[in-house]
């Protein structure tokens, strides 16, 4: 089954005064219609870079971007600005991680999202208003009728983020973008919001990128999991894959540093070190100043040689050790 979205080599590169920042180097990612894939990696890794890119958010800016972004067999790196549009909104909707900024404070919620709609149906301003009001209530915001005259300041932090969800999804679209959408709310909205996503989702059979930070949203929400680092995927596979067999020593470092619910293990166990300076990207494996395994390979191989990203299956690392073998078993996962 050909995937509704193929993202090949993608590289995205930001001009500094201090040189060329390589936010995105090499980035590889599949998805197909109705899954749900869950982007996690720490801060500065590229999962919003890799969002932004496929919504085309870099097309008029000074940023270079190469490789492939294939939605529907569709080049999206390929069109104008003219024609993403038509893309953005209609066929990929983003849910963006700060609905306050994301939403023009001078408009109301509804009137925001009947302008969303009517981007891309020829209907009034009246029906537009309509279908906000409609959405705003499908998305579980009580009293939508007069909600939708109020203004984004007015509303909750999670009645904002609904209305956010209202404005990404009002015209239907088939991909889902979601940007850490639960940063900054209680567990209690988190959890609710969560729910509303997989709801809608269900109804509409789209799929679904859900970048964020949080190991435990992505093993409730996501079918399939893209570890990303130094603006790289160092690891996919499915999730029960990724929390009982990972193959690459940040994934396990990752898993490693999750608490335990049963209290039998209440030290966490950090990754050393930082992240490298994306000014200047190591020649070998961007992991490898990090990594406890890094030494079992021999021939200095992980600092002087890119790992490819090579599948087993449905399975997919980018390690030498973990291509020789050499991964030890005392490394282990915290399911």
């Amino acid at each position: 089954m050909e995937p509704m979205l193929s993202v090949k080599n993608l590289s995205v590169r930001f001009p500094t005064d201090d040189g060329m920042v390589a936010a995105l180097n090499g980035m590889d990612l599949q998805l197909h219609r109705g899954e749900t894939v869950g982007l996690v990696g720490e801060s500065g890794s590229g999962k919003s870079v890799t969002s932004q890119a496929i919504m085309g958010l870099f097309k008029e800016s000074k940023a270079e971007v190469s490789g492939q972004i294939s939605f529907e067999g569709t080049d999206l790196l390929a069109l104008g600005e003219d024609r993403m549009r038509a893309f953005r909104g209609k066929k990929i909707g983003m849910i963006f991680q700060d609905p306050l900024s994301a939403m023009h404070p001078f408009y109301t919620v509804g009137s925001q999202i009947g302008e969303a709609y009517r981007v891309h149906n020829t209907v009034s301003r009246k029906a537009a208003k309509q279908v906000a009001i409609d959405m705003l209530g499908r998305v579980g915001i009580p009293d939508p009728k007069n909600r939708a005259n109020s203004y984004p300041h007015e509303f909750s932090g999670g009645m904002r983020q609904r209305a956010m969800i209202a404005m990404a999804l009002v015209c239907e679209p088939e991909l889902l973008i979601a940007d850490e959408p639960t940063t900054a709310l209680d567990v209690t909205v988190q959890a609710q919001i969560l729910d509303l996503i997989s709801g809608l989702q269900a109804e509409t059979n789209s799929a679904v990128i859900f970048v964020t930070h949080d190991l435990g949203v992505v093993a409730q929400l996501c079918q399939r999991v893209v570890v990303m680092y130094g603006g790289q995927c160092v690891e996919q596979a499915s999730v029960r894959e990724i929390f009982t067999s990972p193959s690459h020593p940040y994934t396990r470092g990752l898993m490693a540093s999750m608490p335990h619910l049963t209290g039998e293990d209440d030290r966490l166990t950090p990754i050393p070190g930082s992240p490298p300076a994306l000014l200047d990207l190591p020649p070998g494996c961007i992991f490898a100043d990090r990594c406890d395994v890094a030494a079992l390979v021999p021939g200095n191989r992980c600092q002087t040689e890119r790992p490819q990203l090579l599948s087993t299956g449905e399975h997919a690392a980018r390690c030498h050790a973990h291509e020789m073998g050499l991964l030890p078993a005392t490394i282990k996962a915290k399911a």
